[in-house]
């Protein structure tokens, strides 16, 4: 049996989408010196388990929680519908651009935790790169919402308000 789209996001999807976003700030605005830690511990073996360290730790495990959690919900309760107005080709793009977001979202805190605990260069690279991948993507993700909301008119962002 088809189930229908719903109109818009559970109160608990957009929740759970916002505290992500607020989280990635943080890890991406206050704990992005973690840089200096990871050097420290590749030219010493020592770990430092600073506020720096801890809190970014800890916020990258709260991510790959709320992001399994938000894809449970996801199979469980659905997404709304693309807009019908939207051209064909900029579902596809949106379907792909969540695709990398939520790969990333579930990649980095691994190859994050791996890095650190593994005292791993190479995953703390690909940790890196993945951090600037996820960052553009959001990026685009951010302005493919403003071409729907202020050009195609579409009222895409009322489904995550």
């Amino acid at each position: 049996m088809a189930r229908t789209a719903p109109a818009s996001y559970s109160t608990l999807q957009k929740l759970l989408h916002w505290a992500v976003v607020v989280l990635l700030a943080l890890q991406y605005f206050a704990f992005d010196s973690i840089g200096r830690a990871f050097r420290t511990l590749i030219e010493t073996g020592t770990p430092s388990y600073s506020l720096i360290p801890i809190a970014h730790i800890v916020v990258g495990l709260l991510v790959l929680a709320l992001t399994l959690w938000r894809l449970a919900l996801r199979v469980t309760h659905g997404a709304p519908a693309l807009p019908e107005e939207e051209p064909g080709w900029a579902g596809i793009a949106a379907k792909l651009t969540h695709g990398v977001i939520y790969l990333l979202l579930l990649a980095l805190p691994v190859s994050g935790m791996g890095s650190w605990f593994l005292a791993s260069r190479s995953l703390a690279e690909l940790h890196e790169a993945g951090t600037s991948v996820l960052m553009l993507t959001v990026l685009l993700h951010v302005a493919a919402v403003l071409v729907h909301q202020f050009w195609w008119k579409t009222g895409l962002a009322r489904r995550m308000m």
